[in-house]
């Protein structure tokens, strides 16, 4: 707990490994990939009749598509940042 006039420094990470970029897009790119596959996974499942829950299928496709929607955007943002900052003048 900081106390008042207590001096903040900076911590370190418990485990001293820091997460980089990559490791975060890799693990973000890994996590909307999952959720394609359980998507697929569920709709395979679904005309095979082992599901009949529509419902849960239809949520599934839903959230695979809505992070891959988000993940096309923000691809989209870094693309434009790099040309932005490609026609910036020294």
């Amino acid at each position: 707990m900081i106390q008042p006039g207590q001096r903040i420094t900076e911590q370190k990470p418990v485990d001293d490994q820091s997460v980089g970029f990559g490791d975060l897009l890799k693990q973000a790119i890994d996590e909307v990939n999952s959720l394609d596959q359980q998507s697929s996974d569920m709709k395979t499942k679904l005309v095979t009749g082992q599901i009949d829950d529509i419902a849960q299928v239809m949520i599934a496709a839903e959230k695979s598509n809505i992070a891959f929607q988000l993940t096309l955007q923000i691809r989209n943002k870094v693309i434009e940042a790099y040309q932005e900052i490609m026609r910036m003048q020294i």
